[in-house]
């Protein structure tokens, strides 16, 4: 049998197991599992690394890998701008704000560049994780010129949307977003806000917002969990 041919077969095994399997449900021991597949643990983390890919399966450290089942995926265009809310209020699945953090930092020299400010000096920055299904599936970190959000808008009744604060606002007035976007393995901070293991696959848009003026309002970093997002581009033809 060829390589392809038995990386197939595995990748078959693995699909009839996950598919057979409840949401939630534990899977073998890696050891067990892989003696029960006839292959090399590495051999199995590798192939099972494609499932928690696609958000099938999710590995929690010192306790085991599990079946994951979302109840509902958020499947958007990238032709317009909005907040995962809104998006979740479309499709009717609840989404929650998890840990959030905002504070004043100094600005680097990417940042500084990136909204045209002195490297150095103040602006502010809001971490939040959202929650869907009782799991964080999000990530988001907003920099923002110092000032730009008061106390009062990220108080009791914020959701996490920076950018729906900003349009129900007015003030400034949003013009266009550039965003750049890739799969990335995950860096400490962003496995420990998503509960993930450290290297796992997510999926990223870093971004920065512009005023109709054409001023930057917001670099951003956004860190997506597989399995509860689906992006797609209406490309027309010619």
């Amino acid at each position: 049998m060829t390589d392809f041919s038995r990386s197939e077969q595995l990748h078959n095994q693995l699909e009839a197991i996950i598919s057979l399997a409840d949401a939630g449900q534990r899977l073998p021991s890696e050891p067990r599992l892989a003696e029960q597949l006839g292959v090399s643990r590495a051999t199995l983390r590798e192939a099972m690394r494609t499932f928690e890919t696609q958000g099938l399966l999710r590995r929690r450290q010192g306790v085991g890998t599990f079946v994951v089942r979302p109840t509902q995926v958020i499947d958007s265009g990238l032709e317009v701008l909005e907040s995962i809310e809104s998006l979740s209020d479309r499709i009717g699945l609840p989404v929650a704000m998890g840990d959030f953090q905002l504070v004043d930092c100094e600005a680097d020299e990417v940042v500084a560049e990136k909204l045209k400010v002195e490297p150095g000096s103040k602006v502010q920055r809001i971490s939040r994780v959202i929650m869907a299904d009782d799991r964080p599936v999000a990530f988001l970190v907003d920099t923002l010129r110092l000032g730009l959000l008061v106390s009062e808008e990220v108080g009791d009744e914020f959701t996490g949307s920076v950018l729906d604060i900003l349009l129900n606002r007015g003030d400034p007035v949003l013009g266009h977003s550039r965003c750049e976007i890739n799969a990335v393995a995950a860096a400490s901070d962003v496995a420990r806000a998503l509960d993930i293991q450290r290297g796992d696959s997510v999926l990223r848009f870093v971004s920065l917002l512009f005023s109709k003026d054409g001023e930057p309002v917001d670099y951003s970093f956004s860190y997506f969990l597989p399995g509860y997002f689906r992006f797609h581009v209406v490309r027309r033809v010619g």
